[in-house]
C-alpha cells in the first residue's frame, strides 16, 4: 500500500496569510475587536479601528487593584450592586472599548450589565501605568466623561495619590486629589472612604 504523507504549511506561510486576513491598522470593527479579544489573554483596548496591547500588569499594580476591589465590593455588593476587575470591557460608543482596572454598578440589574462586555458603568478605576501615564490621566479621562460615567478613580502609585474626579456637562472636575495620610472619598458612593496609604502599601 503506497503511504501517503501531508506536510504542513510552514509557519511563515501561515504568518503571511492571517496578515493578509486579519484587518489593518486603521481598518478594525467592533466586531472583530471583540472577536480578537475573545482569543486571546492579551489586554487589548480599540479606538476608531486600532487596537493598542497594553502592559501586563505587576505584583504592585495588581496588589492595588485587589485592596480596592475588596473595600468597593464590601460597600456595593450588601446593596445589590456589581464590582468587576480587568480584564473587563466596556464599550465607550460605537468604535471605542476601554478595560478599566476596577467597574462598579450601583444596581446588579442595571442593563448596562452584559455579559460579554458593558454598556458603562457608575464609577471605574484605574490604577496609572509607569509606562504611558498620559493614557490614564488624560486619554482615559476624555474617554469616560464621552461614556457619561459620573466618578473616575486615579489611582498614581508614582505619587501615592488618588485622584477622584466626578461628572459635569463640562466634563470631570475634582473631587479631591488624597494624599498619604487622608482617605479618597467617593461623592457617588455616600459612607466610601479608601486609606490611603493602606492602598499603596498592600502586599508590600
Amino acid at each position: 500500500m503506497a503511504s501517503t504523507s501531508t506536510v504542513a504549511t510552514s509557519q511563515e506561510a501561515l504568518d503571511a496569510i492571517l496578515c493578509d486576513t486579519l484587518p489593518r491598522q486603521g481598518d478594525w470593527s467592533d466586531e472583530e475587536y471583540l472577536w480578537l479579544t475573545d482569543r486571546t489573554r492579551r489586554l487589548i483596548e480599540f479606538t476608531d479601528g486600532y487596537v493598542e496591547e497594553l502592559p501586563m500588569p505587576t505584583s504592585k499594580h495588581q496588589a492595588i487593584l485587589a485592596f480596592l476591589y475588596r473595600r468597593f465590593y464590601a460597600h456595593v455588593e450588601p446593596a445589590g450592586g456589581v464590582v468587576m476587575f480587568s480584564a473587563l470591557r466596556l464599550r465607550v460608543r460605537e468604535g471605542k472599548f476601554r478595560e478599566p482596572d476596577l467597574l462598579v454598578l450601583r444596581d446588579g440589574s442595571d442593563p448596562r450589565f452584559q455579559d460579554r462586555f458593558w454598556l458603562g458603568a457608575d464609577l471605574v478605576v484605574e490604577v496609572v501605568s509607569p509606562d504611558g501615564p498620559d493614557r490614564d490621566l488624560v486619554d482615559k479621562r476624555a474617554d469616560y466623561a464621552e461614556a457619561r460615567i459620573p466618578e473616575y478613580w486615579i489611582v498614581d502609585p508614582r505619587h501615592d495619590t488618588i485622584t477622584v474626579l466626578t461628572l459635569t456637562e463640562g466634563g470631570y472636575v475634582e473631587h479631591g486629589v488624597f494624599p498619604r495620610g487622608q482617605s479618597a472619598t467617593s461623592r457617588l458612593l455616600s459612607g466610601v472612604a479608601v486609606d490611603v496609604a493602606a492602598t499603596f502599601d498592600a502586599r508590600r
